[in-house]
């Protein structure tokens, strides 16, 4: 009898998890364009949520650990074939990692009557398995270049076990601390990541010379970044004067505002792919910059600043390079849909609205909230609508993943 070689296995496998992008990129865009729904709805008072916990911190939670980390994982177990040259994570191993996701979102969102510990020991499973998929092909090729991606899914890991402890020790100052030491590890990832991919995409899709990386300004901006997650998630910054923070926060602002600026959003006007790219990190610096301003007295709330990094730079960076990562590792040209262009603006409008309109104007905050919700559940229905057959359907050039 002949052996079933490698090909004609990946044939009869499911399209959806001949990769990770695949299942966690659908699956967390269309949840990110429901959860949105949700709450809205029921920050308007027009439904009742039977989630666990309660519903402020069910979004904050979900958004962050339900969508964001989908989509975190989903990129890291791509990226990291191209990295070692090992097939990645796939097949029924794939299955069970979107098993163990999917869990988790059904667990919060209909687990008012649930125990604690049902829900956490669910929820708390997906990040630490994905960082073992993650690691293992690392360590076979001794790829130490990326290995830190690993601990900061376990970092990760310890905020939303905050969360957790926060919910059931009624604590909303440890919830609060889970919750945004998770935006700051992720505003590194993403101040990371794009710094490492976003002058070669502008290079590559421009025909221009690379911005090659400045040393001294790059560990400026992303150690003054690390530094405020530090300081925060120890609670030492509650120790420093304000002005001390406040210059942290700028300092960072600044650094990561003149990184970017070097990358000259100007000439990816033509390249939707591009300025949504540059669109998505200039919010970071934002995000910095209205914390430091918080932090010197001006009357800028926690989530407003907060949002600017949540709803701004992940939200935009989030749909950027999703439709981005879907057509090239799915063997298709990086041409997107005249379409998607209106995803990235309704995206962009919609960080905007919540968090500059919502600061600027604050007596009409609700409108603002629904109008904000609104750009981001079309702009990920876009995605979603369009990427559905990329996603669902094997390579067109028949090779794997």
């Amino acid at each position: 009898m002949l052996q079933i070689t490698d090909l004609q296995v990946e044939q009869k496998m499911w399209p959806l998890l001949r990769q990770a992008f695949r299942p966690m990129f659908l699956l967390g865009a269309s949840f990110s364009a429901i959860a949105m729904l949700l709450w809205i709805l029921a920050l308007a008072g027009t439904i009742s949520l039977p989630v666990y916990g309660n519903v402020l911190v069910w979004h904050a939670h979900e958004m962050i650990f339900g969508f964001v980390a989908a989509i975190v994982v989903g990129f890291l177990l791509t990226a990291v074939q191209n990295w070692t040259g090992m097939r990645a994570t796939h097949g029924r191993a794939l299955g069970i990692l979107t098993t163990v996701w999917l869990l988790g979102r059904l667990a919060f969102l209909f687990g008012a009557n649930l125990p604690a510990w049902l829900v956490a020991g669910i929820d708390l499973l997906f990040l630490p398995l994905s960082a073992i998929l993650l690691a293992v092909p690392l360590i076979k090729v001794k790829q130490q270049r990326n290995l830190f991606f690993v601990p900061v899914l376990f970092l990760l890991t310890f905020c939303n076990a905050l969360m957790h402890y926060g919910l059931v020790s009624e604590r909303f100052d440890i919830q609060q601390l889970g919750s945004q030491n998770a935006v700051w590890l992720l505003a590194l990832l993403m101040a990371i990541v794009g710094g490492r991919v976003i002058p070669m995409f502008t290079a590559n899709g421009t025909m221009t010379t690379k911005a090659e990386p400045i040393v001294w300004l790059d560990r400026i901006g992303l150690g003054s970044l690390w530094l405020v997650f530090i300081l925060n998630i120890t609670l030492f910054s509650a120790q420093l004067p304000d002005v001390v923070m406040a210059a942290i926060y700028a300092i960072s602002a600044v650094a990561l505002g003149v990184r970017c600026l070097r990358w000259r959003i100007w000439i990816t006007l033509r390249v939707p792919l591009l300025w949504s790219l540059h669109i998505a990190y200039w919010f970071i610096p934002l995000g910095l910059a209205l914390f430091a301003l918080r932090e010197l007295g001006f009357n800028i709330s926690n989530s407003i600043a907060l949002h600017a990094i949540t709803a701004g730079a992940m939200g935009n960076m989030i749909l950027a390079m999703i439709a981005r990562v879907s057509l090239g590792h799915s063997g298709r040209p990086l041409q997107p849909k005249a379409i998607m262009s209106l995803a990235f603006l309704l995206v962009a409008v919609a960080a905007l609205s919540r968090v500059l309109l919502t600061w600027l104007v604050p007596e009409f905050s609700m409108s603002w909230f629904m109008f904000s919700a609104a750009a981001w559940i079309l702009a990920y229905l876009i995605y979603v609508v369009v990427y559905l057959p990329i996603l669902i359907t094997p390579r067109p050039d028949g090779r794997p993943g």
